[in-house]
């Protein structure tokens, strides 16, 4: 089966199994959407969840957010993961983003330009901030399009070109959705059968079926 193929029945699956895709982190717009995602590097969307609403209640816009400071806006998000350079960023983000005209703007150089927000963040931020086409690839993605015979890049940047390539351009903002929502329903990274998945079982080379059961 060609990869396209391949694609094309996994978007099957995924439409309907998840014919709604929210954002999982709570936000308000793209401004609070970018610190969001910036917040949820190595730290799980619940505890950004749980964090976001004290924040937001004072600082939900870049001027509030500058005026806030790095130590006030630590205090608030210390139990997140890389909490002390989350908190710097935030607030360089938010210098940044003033000096630039004070609004958020759906630019990929603009946005990679910002204090803490590489690629995939600002992915995130074009496809479910502003509705643009995107995909985003994080490291739970890259592992399953590896599994399922998607892609064989070595990196998230080779992943995003081979995913984009084989997902119809009109389909990328779910996809990226879709496919973290079933990773996490479905296909976990550890102590995962994948005769019994409902992709990986068709999807996956036999090879990998048989080394993933020893």
């Amino acid at each position: 089966m060609k990869r396209r193929e391949k694609a094309d029945r996994i978007g099957e699956i995924l439409d309907d199994l998840y014919p709604d895709t929210p954002v999982p982190l709570e936000h308000r717009d793209p401004y609070t959407l970018l610190v969001a995602v910036a917040l949820s590097a190595q730290t799980t969307d619940k505890k950004v969840n749980q964090v976001t609403p004290a924040l937001f209640a004072l600082a939900d816009t870049p001027e509030r957010m500058a005026a806030l400071g790095p130590e006030r806006i630590l205090e608030i998000i210390r139990e997140v993961g890389l909490a002390p350079t989350k908190a710097r960023n935030l607030w360089t983000a938010a210098n940044q983003i003033l000096d630039a005209g004070g609004d958020v703007r759906p630019e990929w150089v603009f946005l990679e330009s910002l204090a803490g927000v590489g690629h995939k963040t600002a992915s995130v931020v074009m496809s479910q901030g502003f509705g643009l086409p995107a995909f985003a690839v994080d490291t739970h993605i890259h592992r399953l399009a590896a599994r399922w015979g998607l892609s064989n890049g070595t990196t998230v940047e080779r992943t995003e070109r081979d995913l984009k390539a084989v997902f119809p351009e009109d389909t990328w903002n779910r996809r990226h959705l879709q496919i973290i929502f079933f990773g996490r329903q479905y296909c976990p990274a550890l102590r995962h059968d994948l005769a019994l998945c409902p992709i990986c079982s068709w999807a996956a080379t036999k090879a990998r079926i048989r080394a993933s059961s020893r």
